[in-house]
């Protein structure tokens, strides 16, 4: 390993600083949020050297930045990490949102009435093993970054969240636990059959049986489809959306829940091949499926928390339509989707949650009219549902439209079926913006305009770097898009997959 060990580095590091952290007195809770926010920062930081570092050019290779050290030797374990472009582009996602979701977070701790150095500490575990997941190219590495990622969510939604919060971190536990269950059954069987090793290199050159790699393929499936979630996995997700604190649901459906189609792209497409262009109809069924059921009942909620909870079903059915349609374009418009819906419900949430703190409710009720006496934060939350429906000019819309031509180019009704999804889109966007922020103002929104309680500098902080993003990847996706590529471009051919063909037709003059 002769290069700096980035990945390495990326994963400890803010493992060392929870644990600083955590250490501090808990008397002095401004001193653990400035010591976590310049932490995040320095992370951050190394994620930028990481992406500077990385060649998407066409002779690169495909999975850079590799660090390895032997672990468990009787099984084939390794501390082996390495990126290609999928996971380059969400671990570039995880450095930004956190110092954003800490900024945010600033006084959410204090609020729950508990240990303010816990709080920033449980944020900073959480970007250890989310980073972890992503860089991880030992399939056992993988699944333990999978399931320790577990515990910090855990904690934040149930120590430091609202309403049932309780019910809500159990329930996402007890899912994600079963999810990881299928996949440590899976995994037995993988290391059993596939030359006792869980180099992910060697998996994907193993030769399985066709009903054991259905099998095995299942099991890693069913983990993934319950982390994103797609339908009918998707229970968890609104309970733990709408309890959690806010920067920490930021993280939770803007981030975590992508380990779970990140995982169907690194481990059942290229480990998997056949099974998964077997089962690629469940794929495409359970994701047609979410986008219209997640949008529908979207529209019908009262709590904000919730209601942008049953967006992100919706939104996940795209990803999961750019995944299994097996196209370089779609599967490059699902992974943008990946970081833009990141980006865009991120910043919705974040958003929320100054709302909220503001009125003290998260019931669409409560608001009414806010547009007219906080504007500037009105505006904002504009700005986010109108990346969140896809508006063109922001950057969801260059990953949807992307998804939408790749499938349409080899599966017209699925496309088709799909797009109706964009019109419930508007409607569940456009209906919480008019309800909270047109109309007559409610009485108690009065007193927050007296108090001055407009967007404030710290919270201008957190927004601006989302707002630009999200209007600077929608009108230039290209840098992007072209880290992304070779890698789809490379798991397209590990699942035996080319792109049809186009036909252009011709007219013949004087017809």
């Amino acid at each position: 390993m002769s290069h700096f060990p980035y990945l390495t580095v990326l994963t400890a590091a803010p493992l060392v600083g929870a644990v600083g952290v955590a250490l501090l007195p808990k008397d002095k809770p401004d001193l653990a949020k400035r010591v976590a926010l310049a932490w995040s920062v320095v992370v951050f930081a190394l994620g930028v050297g990481m992406w500077t570092k990385f060649d998407s050019g066409p002779n690169a290779e495909r999975f850079q930045m590799k660090d390895s050290w032997t672990w468990i030797p009787q099984w084939g374990a390794k501390f082996t990490f390495a990126v290609d472009g999928i996971a380059l582009v969400m671990i570039a996602l995880i450095v930004l949102m956190v110092p954003l979701v800490i900024l945010a977070s600033w006084h959410d701790a204090e609020s729950s009435k508990r240990s303010v150095p816990a709080y920033f500490a449980l944020l900073l575990s959480l970007e250890c093993t989310m980073i972890g997941v992503f860089a991880a190219q030992d399939v056992f590495l993988f699944y333990v970054f999978f399931e320790v990622m577990l515990v910090p969510m855990y904690f934040l939604i149930g120590s430091y969240g609202g309403q049932h919060k309780q019910y809500a971190a159990v329930k996402f536990f007890l899912y994600s636990l079963l999810g990881g269950l299928f996949m440590l059954a899976a995994l037995v069987g993988l290391w059993v059959l596939g030359g006792q090793t869980f180099d992910w290199q060697t998996l994907v050159n193993a030769d399985f049986s066709t009903n054991t790699e259905r099998w095995l393929f299942l099991g890693f499936f069913v983990a993934f489809a319950i982390k994103a979630p797609f339908f009918p996995f998707h229970t968890w997700l609104p309970d733990a959306g709408g309890a959690a604190p806010a920067g920490s649901a930021a993280l939770l459906v803007g981030v975590l829940d992508k380990v779970g189609t990140f995982g169907i792209l690194r481990y059942c497409l290229p480990l998997f091949p056949n099974a998964s262009k077997d089962f690629a109809w469940l794929g495409l069924t359970l994701a047609l499926v979410g986008i219209i059921y997640g949008a529908l009942v979207a529209i019908g909620q009262k709590d904000l928390k919730r209601l942008v909870s049953y967006t992100s079903i919706a939104h996940f059915g795209f990803i999961g339509i750019g995944i299994f349609a097996f196209t370089t374009q779609a599967g490059t418009g699902a992974v943008l989707y990946m970081v833009n819906h990141g980006l865009a419900t991120g910043l919705l949430f974040l958003v929320v949650g100054m709302l909220v703190a503001r009125r003290g409710s998260a019931l669409v009720t409560d608001f009414g009219g806010a547009g007219k006496l906080m504007p500037v934060l009105a505006g904002v939350f504009f700005i986010a549902g109108l990346a969140s429906l896809a508006l063109p000019g922001t950057s969801p819309f260059v990953s949807e439209f992307l998804v939408l031509i790749g499938t349409f180019t080899v599966n017209k009704p699925v496309a088709i079926i799909a797009t109706a999804g964009i019109i419930l889109a508007a409607g569940y966007v456009l209906w919480m913006i008019q309800r909270t922020t047109q109309g007559t103002p409610n009485p108690k929104l009065a007193e927050i305009k007296a108090m001055g309680k407009d967007l404030s500098v710290r919270e201008a902080v957190v927004v601006a770097p989302l707002v630009a993003l999200i209007l600077l990847l929608g009108f230039y996706p290209k840098p992007v898009i072209d880290v992304i590529n070779p890698a789809v471009k490379a798991t397209m051919q590990d699942v035996g997959k080319t792109d049809p063909k186009a036909t252009v037709g011709t007219v013949e003059a004087g017809k």
